[in-house]
């Protein structure tokens, strides 16, 4: 017989009210993008098990419980829908089997019967895991649970290297979803400016191959222009996270505080203390803040080993070690707020890749405004009267573009660096055998020397491409070349 803590029950019974015919406490009632597609793939999806992947605070758990309200209205009796908080648990030891002990610990006191004789009777049983990480060798015992149950479960994470190692072991049993902060479409919707349909379709990426899907895209942002328009000045002046929208009212120094304490400090004091150092790694808070810090400052840009050793070195007082510094970067990376974009190895091939060549990424510029307390505006409007603010401007949005399509499933994203005798390009989106060149010139005017790494990267027969992108700060920008799309960011955002 499983049995489990009685503090781990009274914890698990609070998170499940409908066990006790009580409603669920009000919900947003904006359902995001990956609400259909997570609630398809639970119910009746290819695996058994489900990851919904994403940062801290971009509304995964509300998202479960959306889904767990209208499995609810939709007639599963409340005793077969299971939810786990791991966060709101102890922490538990590598001996034990904490999410076998509490799957069979509901099969016999809340279901009350074996989940077998469920399934025979046409039942359904969904489990929910939330910020599943957080337990040590949670793949196996999932893998076990789905392997010799029929169950559906969906998990969420922060952590996407977690959720990867768990995918490897659990092939064909777990499909992964990628949720980042909110789309432009979704800000417009949230703050009632009105609806903008999605133009790709969940598994449309291979409509990215053809130019005629950008030439789409740039009719369809002029198509919507004054709903765009609202929704981007919203995001370039809060951001992307649901809570910042959801209480637009709040002043953004309160909003800054609250994004600081649940996003970056949650990361930093909480997932460092669970994530690195277990292989002997010293858990160092002021590293990883200066590291953050420095990922905000640079972030759009590629800097080099030497800068990083430099600029790290002066904020702590002390030479700190290459390496350590690289793995902050990817506990970072792996805590989803980061993003490092690879130079395309194609032309690398010859060469040894230079050290601290990653493209810095964050997910959400609004993180870099709350924690550097530096606010800088991304519409034209604002730039106009604060010219003086445009290249940093263009470096946020560069890591904008970056972060966004880092987010796609299935893509290959990363950027050319120069070389003798070939100009940069910004960024390289491969998808399947295809390479599209991007560059990111956030201005209003465009010289012929802005598009000379687009131009070089198209006509190279190596490169095997027939078109690129220019991304601009606004639509009024004349491009002469038919081998080029070009279209401002708004627009470019509202891919998806």
């Amino acid at each position: 017989m499983y049995e489990i803590a009685q503090e781990i029950e009274i914890r698990i019974r609070n998170t499940n009210p409908w066990w006790q015919n009580i409603q669920m406490l009000p919900l947003p009632p904006l359902k995001r993008w990956a609400f259909d597609i997570a609630l398809k793939r639970l119910k009746a999806g290819m695996t058994p098990a489900v990851a919904l992947r994403g940062p801290r605070q971009v509304g995964k758990t509300t998202l479960t419980q959306q889904i767990i309200q209208y499995l609810l209205d939709e007639g599963v009796p409340p005793h077969q829908i299971l939810r786990v908080q791991f966060e709101d648990l102890p922490t538990f030891s590598a001996q034990q089997e904490v999410i076998l002990d509490i799957a069979y610990w509901f099969e016999h006191y809340v279901l009350g019967k074996n989940f077998h004789l469920k399934a025979h009777e046409g039942q359904s049983i969904y489990i929910f895991l939330d910020e599943l990480q957080n337990v040590p060798y949670w793949s196996s015992q999932l893998k076990y649970l789905v392997d010799n149950n029929p169950v559906r479960v969906m998990i969420t994470g922060s952590s996407a290297l977690q959720i990867e190692i768990g995918q490897d072991s659990l092939a064909g049993r777990l499909s992964t979803i990628e949720m980042g902060p909110l789309f432009l479409r979704e800000i417009a919707a949230l703050r009632d400016f009105g609806e903008i349909p999605a133009l790709l379709p969940v598994n449309g990426l291979s409509r990215l191959k053809a130019q005629s899907f950008w030439q789409e895209l740039r009719e369809f942002g002029l198509q919507h222009q004054a709903l765009r328009h609202a929704a981007f000045a919203a995001f370039s002046e809060r951001g992307a996270y649901p809570i910042a929208h959801l209480y637009a009212d709040v002043p953004w120094e309160e909003m800054a505080v609250q994004l600081n304490e649940t996003i970056i400090r949650r990361v930093i004091q909480h997932d460092l203390r669970i994530s690195v150092g277990e292989k002997g790694l010293q858990r160092d808070e002021k590293l990883l803040v200066e590291v953050f810090r420095f990922s905000c400052r640079y972030m759009g840009q590629t800097p080099k080993q030497k800068f990083y050793l430099e600029e790290i070195k002066r904020a702590m007082g002390t030479h700190i070690d290459w390496q350590r510094i690289l793995t902050y970067l990817h506990f970072l990376e792996s805590s989803l707020l980061l993003s490092l974009i690879k130079p395309l190895e194609i032309r690398l091939k010859r060469l040894k890749r230079p050290l601290g060549l990653d493209k810095l990424c964050i997910c959400d510029h609004a993180l870099r405004a709350s924690w550097l307390q530096e606010v800088i505006p991304l519409t034209e409007t604002e730039l106009s009267t604060n010219p003086h603010l445009s290249v940093l401007a263009g470096h946020i949005a560069e890591s904008i573009v970056g972060y966004f399509m880092s987010s796609l499933l299935f893509v290959g994203v990363t950027h050319f660096p120069e070389r003798a005798k070939e100009p940069e390009v910004d960024f390289i989106l491969t998808v399947g055998d295809q390479r599209i060149p991007i560059e990111v010139k956030y201005r209003k005017k465009i010289e012929a020397a802005d598009l000379r790494g687009l131009i070089h990267f198209i006509e190279r027969p190596v490169y095997d491409t027939p078109f690129g992108l220019l991304i601009t700060q606004t639509e009024s920008v004349t491009i002469h070349d038919p081998r080029i799309v070009q279209m401002p960011l708004s627009t470019f955002l509202l891919m998806r």
